[in-house]
């Protein structure tokens, strides 16, 4: 917290300089209301476009029309512009309209301007114990003297014990509507602090995979120790701090059993007098539906890294023709160092396209094609008896039944396995109808929402009933990752 140090970050920070912007108030309540309250990770130019215009109409409205002159697309490249950072503008793969999303920087704003309204209660309790318990895990965690933590597990037993026997005696102590007050709005910060930590974790993905980009423009070497060196940095990526504590989390909100506890747990919670005294967010009641998006959509983004990088490293003209890529290497070391000092006027041209002219003289004849002859000789029908069943059994799968099974098991449970829907509805027409749940789940063409999600660490074992080739009844079994249908 030195002078140049804040003084560096004010002229360079996006969050301070959108506090510091005279069009902060328009900025951050604008963001807020259509990224960070209804969670929205990306959004489209024009649907963006069309609610800053609704926003912009509403204020000139308020404040004259000269409050904000400019247009809203105008407003939107300038907040992501380098200059201000407030918006990553990029482009989908495949597609040719750009994207809007909110940067780290810019949530960590709108989060300090919404701590500096007056809370109706400050809770110090539940802080405490949450401190507390960090500190018991970290220090039973890090315990090697195996007598040491026999002795606090039979500490914590006989805790307990004792509290089974009070329970067993009549005595019930339960909660103040003050501890309940205290608690909940500590789980409602922690909530929507993790929502914000999902765009930052996004962020350093980037950045990493940017850094390894960076180092793929300026390598001077061979191929082979390119590639050994790239495959050490995503494996670096995947276990710095932040990979693991990312895939710890993930792996522990992706278990069906902790999602329907949680469901449970905030219907209960939030239907207690106390904390409907509060006027909780009705988005709190499927904040872990929220984190599974932000989540998945973070894994998306890692995936679609890798599968960029993948593509970025398999580029055979870097052996067909090293003169191109020289050329290209050039200009990425030239781009990488006017990044940070962008030059004033032209820095690049490229010169116009040229017609394509084609000159009728210049079109080949036309040449005659030559005709077969066929040969004259009758043809004699054959005496075989062939069994032509087999060309008339094709057995087809109704893909529109087994979308009515899924859409069917989800209409009172928010996820489904595969097994489970197999054991409800048995399959009919063997591995065809099996294969049939499995492209489903993989094309997800015409479920309405629904979405498949494979885990890879369980393993399922799905049994059918068939026949064999002697016509006798058979159990057939298929042991494949698990399936998820979800809402």
């Amino acid at each position: 917290m030195d002078h140049a140090t804040l003084s560096a970050l004010r002229d360079r920070h996006p969050a301070w300089r959108l506090l510091a912007s005279p069009h902060a108030p328009l900025v951050a309540s604008f963001l807020h209301r259509v990224f960070v309250a209804p969670n929205v990770r990306v959004m489209s130019e024009a649907d963006l476009a069309e609610a800053l215009e609704d926003e912009l109409y509403a204020l000139r409205e308020q404040l004259g029309a000269e409050a904000y002159p400019k247009s809203a697309i105008e407003y939107l490249n300038d907040w992501a512009a380098a200059d201000k950072g407030w918006l990553r503008k990029f482009y989908k793969p495949g597609t040719d309209e750009a994207q809007f999303d909110l940067t780290p920087a810019t949530e960590k704003a709108i989060a300090w301007l919404l701590s500096l309204t007056d809370r109706p209660f400050v809770g110090t309790e539940s802080r405490l114990l949450t401190l507390f318990t960090l500190l018991e895990q970290i220090s039973t965690g890090t315990e090697t003297d195996p007598s040491k933590r026999l002795a606090d597990l039979r500490a914590r037993r006989n805790a307990l014990d004792a509290e089974i026997a009070r329970l067993l005696a009549g005595e019930v102590l339960i909660l103040d509507d003050t501890a309940i007050k205290d608690r909940f709005l500590q789980f409602q910060q922690l909530a929507r602090e993790l929502l914000a930590d999902f765009r930052e974790v996004e962020h350093n993905f980037r950045q990493l995979d940017r850094k390894v980009r960076e180092k793929i423009a300026l390598w001077e070497g061979s191929k082979g120790a390119l590639l050994d060196e790239i495959m050490g940095e995503r494996d670096a990526i995947g276990d710095s701090d932040q990979g693991r504590s990312f895939r710890a989390f993930w792996d522990f909100l992706m278990s069906s059993r902790r999602q329907e506890e949680l469901s449970e747990r905030l219907e209960r919670i939030l239907a207690l007098p106390a904390i409907a005294e509060l006027a909780p967010d009705p988005r709190l009641r499927r904040v872990h539906h929220d984190w599974l998006e932000a989540g998945e959509h973070t894994q998306r983004t890692v995936a679609m890294l890798s599968q960029q990088l993948r593509r970025f490293l398999d580029d055979r003209a870097f052996l067909e023709n090293r003169r191109i890529l020289d050329l290209l290497h050039g200009i990425e070391s030239k781009a990488l160092a006017l990044r940070e000092a962008i030059p004033a006027g032209m820095v690049m041209s490229i010169d116009g396209m040229a017609a394509d002219i084609q000159l009728p003289l210049e079109r080949p004849l036309y040449t005659p094609q030559v005709r077969p002859r066929l040969g004259e000789f009758a043809l004699v029908a054959g005496g075989d008896d062939i069994d032509t069943t087999s060309l008339f059994g094709q057995r087809v799968v109704d893909k529109g039944r087994l979308r009515a099974n899924v859409l069917h098991a989800l209409r009172n449970r928010p996820q489904v396995t595969l097994r489970e829907l197999v054991e409800d509805e048995p399959l009919h027409q063997g591995l065809a109808e099996l294969l049939t749940y499995l492209e489903l789940a993989h094309t997800q063409d015409g479920l309405d929402g629904i979405r498949a999600v494979i885990d890879e660490r369980v393993t399922d074992t799905i049994r059918w009933s068939s026949c064999n080739t002697e016509g006798e009844a058979v159990m057939r079994e298929a042991r494949l990752p698990r399936v998820i249908f979800t809402r």
